[in-house]
């Protein structure tokens, strides 16, 4: 199977503080084939040493086939264990999901001024792989991500505060 890669622009603002939390909206799309099975999906941040700092979310069904969300397995999955099993939830059915993140890293610190990477990574049992990614700025107050529709994920779009 081909790991599907797509890049967006950078996109950096001026900060003005907000208590609210960022807000992730992904969609799972409807895809047809004979044999479905919901996509194990993990969304993520890493920082500019391309280092995760924070798992957002983590949908699976059965860790056996974590290792086929390659890029988190090799970042986060193999290594974080406790991690992952206190993160992780139900795979989910095609649709449009909102995730928050309140700006904090794996260990509740708010993250420092510097530049991140956000990702969402999809991957489905008899079907295929999606790796998006997009840079952003820190601090930011609404700063607006839009990834494209890729393969296992459909449009992702991030308000980063």
């Amino acid at each position: 199977m081909k790991l599907r890669h797509l890049a967006c622009c950078m996109f950096a603002v001026s900060w003005v503080a907000s208590a609210q939390p960022s807000e992730i909206a992904l969609e799972i799309p409807v895809i047809e084939t004979s044999q479905y099975h919901r996509p194990y999906v993990a969304v993520w941040v890493e920082d500019a040493q391309q280092q995760p700092v924070k798992l957002i979310a983590l949908w699976v069904e059965k860790p056996d086939w974590l290792k086929d969300l390659r890029r988190f397995w090799r970042k986060i999955g193999r290594s974080n264990t406790t991690l992952v099993d206190a993160v992780s939830g139900a795979t989910q059915k095609p649709g449009n999901y909102t995730l928050q993140w309140d700006g904090k890293d794996d260990s509740g610190a708010t993250l420092s001024t510097g530049r991140y990477t956000l990702f969402v990574e999809a991957a489905r049992e008899q079907g295929g792989r999606s790796l998006v990614k997009h840079e952003f700025d820190l601090p930011a107050q609404g700063a607006v991500i839009e990834m494209a529709a890729e393969g296992e994920l459909g449009v992702v779009k991030a308000t980063i505060r």
